[in-house]
């Protein structure tokens, strides 16, 4: 399985979806905390679901247990705390939660699959750190940021 990330942000609806569709990805996964975001309008959850199958032929699903929580995120970009510290309480955080069990046997139906974040680039955000531990635990998955 590879596991592409992509974020959102400062990309036209255009490229976006001619990445995602370039790729052949099948599923996308949406990571964000909260997906009605106003940072892209064609990012908002339902409307995402429905431009990704009309588009792209993809699938797409919101799991918010992959997400960091509102505290973490907040006390990241306020500064509360070093990135260091938010990968470590991330990290944590998605061990203690048990998100990573079970992600093969859902979603091994589809060879490509993508998280889906608003950052520009995997540097810093979540939707890398999540791949990154998906890959640890199992062996089968590679990344690849687009």
């Amino acid at each position: 399985m590879i596991i592409y990330t992509i974020g959102f942000t400062q990309k036209t609806a255009q490229r976006f979806f001619e990445i995602i569709q370039n790729n052949g990805i099948k599923l996308v996964i949406d990571i964000r905390l909260n997906n009605a975001s106003q940072l892209a309008g064609f990012s908002k959850g339902n409307d995402l679901k429905y431009f990704l199958s009309k588009i792209c032929g993809c699938d797409y699903t919101h799991r918010v247990d992959f997400a960091p929580t509102k505290e973490i995120l907040d006390g990241y970009k306020g500064k509360i705390i070093t990135w260091p510290e938010y990968e470590m309480q991330y990290t944590s955080l998605i061990y203690n939660r048990g998100s990573l069990g079970g992600f093969i046997e859902k979603y091994n139906k589809y060879q490509k699959v993508c998280l889906l974040c608003s950052e520009p680039t995997e540097a810093n955000c979540h939707r890398r750190l999540f791949a990154e531990m998906l890959a640890k635990e199992y062996q089968q998955i590679t990344i690849k940021h687009i």
